[in-house]
């Protein structure tokens, strides 16, 4: 089949498209270029660099190519940073979106398999179930939700199939570990090989279940074609939960080095977030199920073999009251 993946040059857009080639696919990879890079394209992908909002460009391209599945992974995922960029991130996590969606109707896609988040849950609910009612905490959260909400509709209108894959603090090979507002796994590898402390919000203790990208890239591909994943919503990562005090120090011994830390005011988020996953593994069958020393020595692998990345500001900071020191003093 012929499957569009937004996102394909970012992180884990790019091992979805990976996956879907191995299976044999035709892939199309739609990307700005914004946070992935050309280099994590799969080769034998057909890449088009654009913007999901552009509405003209999605027409054309999804009137041209006929796409029988959409991966949508596109999307600028800093949870925390969200609350400050508000309307870029309605932008571009919801109105892109929708964009893709009205195309994919149009064009008679038989099923759009959408990347959402475990921030839709928001706090106080652990383990995270899919029978729960959601209740994110941040706009990040409130546009992943919105979406869910807007499939469930678009079928209901109009049959189009949908599947929402629900992911947690992925990390692994390919992740941009320059981006300062998220992801604190490349944050803490990068600034290790820059010989940086590692800053951790609040006293670390903090907890999250950390997820190898080879456990979850491998299921949400295979969520286009999947008989029992039809019309359904799935958690999808890690089981055990660790502290990011534990995590630093994880990752200060893949790379042989005293575990520093820089300790920021807390930041506004939810303390403690992990899932259940019995939902996606009875849909999905056994997975692999990679520990966090053996999927950070595999990422720290390929961090050195790539080298440091120069950390770029976010210049469209929207709302700078109550912005985490560390973050201001980048505007400055």
């Amino acid at each position: 089949m012929k499957m569009l993946v937004t996102g394909g040059a970012g992180f884990i857009g790019s091992h979805v498209a990976e996956y879907l080639l191995q299976m044999g696919h035709s892939v199309v990879v739609l990307d700005d270029l914004s946070g992935g890079s050309l280099e994590n394209v799969p080769k034998g992908a057909l890449f088009i660099q654009g913007d999901i909002c552009d509405v003209k460009l999605v027409n054309k391209l999804f009137t041209e190519q006929k796409f029988s599945v959409v991966y949508h992974l596109a999307a600028y995922a800093a949870e925390g940073l969200s609350h400050f960029i508000r309307r870029y991130n309605y932008t571009n996590n919801l109105v892109g979106s929708v964009t893709l969606l009205n195309a994919a109707i149009n064009t008679g896609v038989k099923r759009f398999v959408f990347t959402s988040s475990i921030a839709v849950y928001g706090k106080n609910q652990l383990p995270m179930s899919e029978d729960m009612v959601p209740s994110p905490e941040d706009p990040y959260g409130i546009a992943k939700l919105a979406v869910e909400q807007d499939l469930r509709a678009a079928f209901d209108m109009f049959g189009i199939e949908y599947v929402i894959f629900r992911p947690h603090n992925v990390y692994g090979e390919q992740q941009n570990i320059g981006d300062p507002y998220r992801n604190v796994v490349g944050i803490f590898m990068n600034n290790i090989l820059h010989e940086q402390a590692l800053p951790v919000f609040g006293d670390g203790t903090q907890t999250r279940a950390f997820s190898y990208i080879g456990d979850v890239a491998p299921i949400i591909a295979r969520g286009g074609m999947e008989s029992k994943a039809r019309n359904e919503v799935f958690n999808v990562g890690a089981d055990q939960p660790i502290s990011v005090r534990d995590l630093a120090q994880e990752i200060s011994h893949a790379f042989g080095v005293e575990c520093k830390l820089k300790f920021l005011p807390a930041r506004h988020e939810v303390l403690h977030a992990f899932s259940s996953h019995e939902k996606v593994r009875n849909a999905f069958g056994e997975t692999t199920s990679t520990s966090l020393a053996q999927g950070i020595e595999l990422m720290a692998h390929w961090v050195k073999k790539v080298g440091a990345r120069t950390s770029k500001s976010f210049e469209a900071i929207e709302v700078k009251h109550n912005l985490p020191p560390v973050w201001a003093e980048r505007l400055k």
